[in-house]
C-alpha cells in the first residue's frame, strides 16, 4: 500500500471512530421494528410540513440506523450540498464542515446531554430538548454560527431515544457553546459548564403579561409610539417596560430580547 492510500486510510478510521463516538452505549437501540418506520413516518411527514410552512432548517437522526432519516430543504444547514447528499454523509456531514475544534466541544455535548436525559424520569424525557452553538462552513468557507436544538420524537421500549428532531437557526449569540436545557414550559433551566464538565440548574426569567405583549408587538415590527397606542399606555411606560425585560434577560437590545425569549419559550 502507497504511502497516500495508507494516510488516506488511517484518515478515514480516524473520522469512523469519532462518529461513532456520537452514538454512545448509553442510549443504545437494539431493535426497531419495520411497523415503527410506518408510524413513524406520519410524524416525519408532520415536520416536512413545518419545515415547508415555516422554511424552518430541520433534519431527524435516526440513533438505529445511526444516519439522517430526513433532512429539509432549508440552504442554511446544507452548506450549499443537496438534501439527499447531507442525508447520504450522515455524521461524516459534521466533521466535513464544521471546525476541528469545535467537533470535541459537541461529542461533550453529546454525552452530557445523553447524561442528562438518563437522569430525567421516562415520562418526563420527551419534553426536554437541548440547545447549543457551533460554527458551520459551506463549500465557500464561509462560516456562520448557528443555534442547534435537538429533542426527542419517539423512544425505544428501553426509553433509550430512538429519533430526534433537530431545529437549525441563526445564532443570536457570538461564540459557540451557549448550552443549555430545558424542560417543556419549565420555570428551571440547566447550563452546562465545559470548564466544570457538569450541568448547573438555573432559575428562568419570569416575565410579565406587560413585558411579553412589549416583546410580541416589537417582534412585530411596532415602534415604540404604536406599542403604547395599542396598549393605551403612555410611551416612557412602554421604556420602562423594555429596560426591565433587558435586565431580566440580560441583553442591550430589543432583537436579542426576542430571540432569547422565543428560545426559551417565554413567550
Amino acid at each position: 500500500m502507497c504511502a497516500y492510500k495508507y494516510l488516506n486510510k488511517q484518515k478515514q478510521t480516524a473520522a469512523m471512530e469519532k462518529i461513532d463516538d456520537f452514538f454512545i452505549p448509553e442510549n443504545s437501540v437494539d431493535a426497531i421494528s419495520e411497523d415503527a418506520y410506518t408510524q413513524a413516518a406520519i410524524v416525519v411527514n408532520s415536520l416536512k410540513a413545518f419545515a415547508r410552512l415555516t422554511y424552518q432548517s430541520v433534519y431527524v437522526i435516526d440513533y438505529f440506523k445511526q444516519n439522517f432519516l430526513y433532512v429539509s430543504d432549508n440552504p442554511l444547514f446544507l452548506c450549499g450540498f443537496k438534501p439527499k447528499e447531507v442525508r447520504q454523509m450522515g455524521y461524516s456531514f459534521y466533521f466535513k464542515q464544521i471546525p476541528k475544534d469545535e467537533i470535541n466541544m459537541l461529542l461533550e455535548i453529546n454525552r452530557a446531554g445523553f447524561r442528562l436525559f438518563k437522569e430525567t424520569p421516562i415520562d418526563e424525557r420527551m419534553k426536554l430538548y437541548i440547545s447549543y452553538d457551533f460554527h458551520i462552513m459551506d463549500k465557500g468557507g464561509y462560516i456562520i454560527l448557528i443555534n442547534h436544538k435537538l429533542t426527542p420524537i419517539f423512544l425505544a421500549d428501553n426509553g433509550n431515544i430512538w429519533l430526534a428532531a433537530c431545529v437549525v437557526s441563526l445564532s443570536s449569540h457570538k461564540q459557540a457553546g451557549n448550552i443549555e436545557a430545558h424542560m417543556d414550559r419549565g420555570l428551571n433551566y440547566w447550563t452546562y459548564s465545559m470548564i466544570n464538565h457538569k450541568w448547573e440548574k438555573q432559575n428562568a426569567a419570569i416575565l410579565k403579561d406587560r413585558e411579553k405583549e412589549v416583546l410580541i408587538y416589537s417582534d412585530q415590527g411596532f415602534t415604540e409610539e404604536l406599542i403604547a397606542k395599542n396598549m393605551y399606555l403612555e410611551k416612557e411606560t412602554i421604556k420602562y417596560h423594555k429596560q426591565n425585560l433587558f435586565s431580566k434577560l440580560g441583553v442591550n437590545s430589543m432583537s436579542s430580547a426576542i430571540a432569547i425569549a422565543f428560545h426559551k419559550k417565554m413567550i
